[in-house]
């Protein structure tokens, strides 16, 4: 199953593989000027303000601040260029399997619909196919871009003082327990609320294509009660992940604000022989601050992953199978139509013996019409 899901995973990700790299690249150039700014202000501090001097020799603070404006400027410019490719992007993945879905839907035969309902396809086509553009946009051009900048930062840090680096590194597995805990706990919630959403797609699905039946057996009032039980309880089911999304939050600015408090604390009581100059604390404390977020990112990454990989198999459940599909281009084409129609001891079943037809026959003569009829809403393909 694991093979299965790597195949289908390389093959939907081989024709975006040229734009996932390029914005990869780009998006690692940003981390190189988020790494960059800080370490600026640094020198200004430290090695021009805290000596009252504004240059040395060709270079002055208007030069850096000058470096400082471009690395800003061009960093904006690149996260536009990547923010609309990624939104291209994952557009596309979703034209495409959109497209290879319906037409699946259209070729499919008889057996296919009958034993798959509307409601499902339309969900496959809609919010499976939503969850893997998410992984596009979301996860697949940022996954390796935080793993860098967790790398850039804590290699920063280290240069600047490691004592400080390593005591406050010591907050890292802190910051990524509480994240798994807290994502788990939104995850099996998401599971919960993911079905009911389902249900409710399924049936706004089915009632809408069936609305004349509805109408007609007069059932307005018991598709509405139903409409709004499922609406009530995909809400509920909502209300705990704006919860746990909220406590993520809260615990991710508490350990933030730990970070700077304990590096606060060091240099001032100069705690392990720490001794530090104003613009190394500075730097510190910006990049334990800038360190938390990719750290919480990639834990929240592997739950989107996990969706996108289910949806994914949902998707390809349906297109793999190849044997539903009918060929319109085969067949005799008939000019001239003579003779009659004969049924003799048919029987017929899609499915194993769940027989439609048990041992019918009869004739139709050339010109006679014959109808099929059944009682409203009993279902003709059943054994009535």
């Amino acid at each position: 199953m694991k093979n299965q899901t790597l195949k289908r995973m390389i093959k939907m990700l081989r024709p975006q593989l040229k734009p996932i790299i390029i914005i990869s690249v780009l998006a690692i150039l940003i981390n190189i000027g988020e790494v960059i700014k800080p370490y600026l202000i640094k020198i200004v501090i430290d090695d021009y303000l805290n000596a009252g001097i504004w240059e040395k020799g060709i270079v002055s603070i208007g030069v850096i601040s000058g470096i400082y404006i471009t690395i800003v400027i061009l960093g904006n410019i690149l996260d536009f260029i990547i923010t609309t490719a990624t939104s291209m992007m994952g557009e596309n993945v979703v034209y495409t399997l959109r497209n290879q879905l319906y037409k699946f839907v259209q070729y499919a035969n008889i057996p296919f619909h009958d034993k798959t309902s509307s409601g499902t396809l339309f969900v496959r086509i809609t919010s499976d196919v939503e969850d893997i553009t998410t992984f596009f946009k979301d996860v697949i051009t940022t996954f390796f871009k935080d793993i860098i900048m967790i790398i850039a930062l804590v290699m920063m840090m280290l240069s600047l003082d490691y004592k400080t680096t390593l005591l406050c590194l010591l907050l890292v597995p802190l910051v990524t327990l509480t994240s798994i805990i807290i994502v788990k706990i939104t995850k099996r919630i998401e599971e919960y609320s993911k079905k009911v959403k389902t249900k409710l797609n399924i049936f706004l699905a089915e009632s809408i294509y069936g609305v004349k039946l509805i109408k007609i057996f007069n059932r307005q009032y018991e598709k509405e009660k139903e409409c709004e039980d499922l609406c009530i309880k995909f809400w509920k089911s909502r209300l705990p992940t704006s919860l746990t999304e909220a406590v993520l939050i809260a615990m991710m600015l508490i350990f933030e604000n730990l970070g700077v408090v304990l590096i606060v604390w060091l240099s001032i009581y100069h705690f392990f022989g720490i001794r530090l100059e104003i613009g190394v604390i500075y730097i510190l404390i910006t990049y334990i601050k800038q360190i938390f977020e990719p750290i919480n990112r990639i834990v929240e990454n592997f739950e989107t992953i996990q969706e996108a990989l289910v949806s994914m198999n949902k998707i390809y459940d349906i297109l793999e199978h190849k044997e539903y599909l009918e060929n319109f281009e085969e067949g005799i084409e008939l000019n001239e139509i003579k003779g009659k129609i004969e049924f003799k001891n048919v029987w017929f079943a899609y499915e194993g013996e769940q027989w439609i037809l048990k041992d019918i026959s009869f004739t139709i003569e050339p010109g006679q019409s014959v109808a099929l009829v059944g009682r409203t809403g009993s279902r003709k393909n059943n054994n009535h």
